[in-house]
């Protein structure tokens, strides 16, 4: 089912609550939450890839998995809400976690807390960019598609923040380079 994003929230939090699979539109790609293993089974996701997770703010990040690190800190305030995602330590492994700049991802994060979340296409596929193309991708597997528009398509970066010096493992919608000078800034040396 598709509805317009700023009026399907509640119905999306709904569909959340009950494990079923929603799809949503972020500052970067369609986005895709739920229960995990139904996610990773409408994707023909391989099980060892672990899942993102989207957050409202670092608030509810840190409630998550503690306070960050003075480099994540930094990244963060640089650019959440933004294209970033940030690998900090959780527990005993680590876990990767993004602030997007959509208010409907935002408003879905405060209504349903942080969300496990991946791009809204099967694996090894483009990522969605449109709300029918979500629905072309992935069917009847989803409840609710939040229409919000075209997306433009650009990954975000991601940067492991677990060593006292940034890693890059994804290049995206960060430049690895404005990276590097805010670490400097910092006086720290990435990878």
């Amino acid at each position: 089912m598709i509805v317009p994003a700023a009026d399907g929230v509640e119905a999306a939090a709904a569909a959340l609550a009950t494990g079923e699979l929603v799809a949503f539109p972020t500052d970067t790609v369609y986005g895709l939450a739920g229960d995990a293993e139904r996610i990773y089974r409408a994707k023909r996701r391989p099980p060892e890839r672990r899942l993102p997770v989207l957050v409202a703010d670092r608030v509810q990040a840190e409630a998550l998995v503690g306070a960050f690190s003075p480099l994540a800190t930094a990244l963060a305030d640089r650019w959440w809400p933004g294209p970033l995602t940030l690998v900090v330590a959780h527990g005993d492994a680590t876990v990767g976690l993004r602030q997007p700049a959509h208010p409907v991802v935002i408003a879905l994060c405060r209504a349903a807390g942080p969300l496990p979340t991946t791009s809204a296409n099967r694996h090894g596929h483009p990522s969605a960019t449109t709300a029918e193309e979500v629905v072309a991708a992935l069917g009847d597997e989803v409840a609710v598609v939040l229409d919000g528009g075209r997306r433009d398509g650009l990954a975000s970066t991601v940067v492991d923040c677990t060593g006292a010096r940034p890693v890059l493992l994804r290049a995206g919608g960060v430049a690895w380079e404005d990276i590097c000078a805010e670490v400097g800034r910092q006086g720290e040396q990435p990878r």
